[in-house]
């Protein structure tokens, strides 16, 4: 997790994130998102989460350096994969240190670089574009600007996962930025909203994908999603037990039936996440970069 110096609306990224909203008392911003991140890195860590914390760095301006799943993701057979982003104060958040921090602690096999594509104006933007099943190493994605079907072609050849892709919607029509707040991949379960994917073969594409690999469907609406219900990640702590991270409207936003369900399977935690929300659109999901890779022995 990326702790924030200069946190704030991105104007480069607001033409195509519907979620992002610029706040009114933007100097307080940077404080308050602060605030929120620090509390979300306590609550996980009383949760028994071992939390990795990076601090930004004031130079170069990197105000969604807070969301690091977007430009690295870790995988269990020790590969790393660095991925193209659509705005360029975004690129600015792929750090080398940051890789060579966790080689102390991890084996790191190989880094896949993917940010090439960029000069053909052609972006992944890691575990935001997809949201990835990895037991069953399926990587789905809703295709839009920042999710392009070459370079997931590209991702799926080296790293092994098969995908599945589709196109979503929000309530106005407009093509959702990121699989990753409409859709969430636990290991028994899968929370997403259907009602945002309008092609009926799409939907029963994903449904029957869902049936073959056990996962129960909890839906949530288009309301829910955009209290960024579908912006959860499942996580295990030190005690093996299941956790859900969400924000907190998030967690207010779902009903009791829906809460049951997730229970069923994880410990649902949460914090509050408004200016984090609001200004950045992204919440909790998109805060983590899940370390998957293999310790290494002493």
């Amino acid at each position: 997790m990326i702790r924030p110096v200069a946190f704030g609306f991105n104007e480069q990224t607001a033409g195509s994130n519907a979620f992002q909203q610029q706040g009114l008392d933007q100097q307080n911003v940077q404080q308050q998102a602060l605030q929120e991140f620090d509390t979300l890195v306590a609550t996980l860590r009383d949760n028994g989460v071992d939390v990795i914390t990076v601090g930004d760095t004031p130079d170069p301006s990197t105000p969604d350096s807070i969301f690091p799943n977007n430009w690295i993701s870790f995988h269990e057979n020790g590969q790393v994969f660095l991925y193209p982003m659509q705005a360029k104060n975004r690129r600015l958040e792929r750090r080398k240190d940051i890789v060579d921090q966790l080689k102390t602690k991890f084996n790191i096999s190989e880094v896949d670089d993917l940010s090439h594509f960029e000069t053909g104006e052609k972006f992944l933007e890691g575990t935001g574009s997809m949201v990835l099943d990895r037991q069953n190493k399926i990587a789905y994605a809703c295709l839009s600007p920042r999710t392009d079907r070459e370079v997931l072609t590209e991702f799926s050849e080296h790293s092994g996962y098969s995908t599945v892709e589709f196109h979503a919607v929000d309530g106005q029509g407009k093509a959702i930025y990121h699989t990753n707040v409409l859709m969430c991949m636990g290991e028994a379960f899968v929370v997403i909203c259907l009602d945002s994917v309008t092609d009926e073969e799409e939907q029963e594409l994903l449904t029957d994908s869902f049936a073959l690999t056990g996962k129960e469907i909890i839906e949530i609406s288009l309301e829910q999603m955009n209290a960024f219900a579908g912006n959860m990640l499942e996580l295990v702590n030190d005690k093996g037990e299941h956790l859900l991270v969400m924000s907190a409207k998030a967690y207010h936003s779902l009903f009791p039936g829906q809460i049951s369900n997730l229970e069923k399977y994880c410990k649902l935690i949460y914090a509050d996440l408004n200016t984090i929300e609001t200004n950045g659109g992204g919440s909790a999901r998109c805060m983590i970069a899940e370390v998957r890779l293999p310790a290494l022995t002493s």
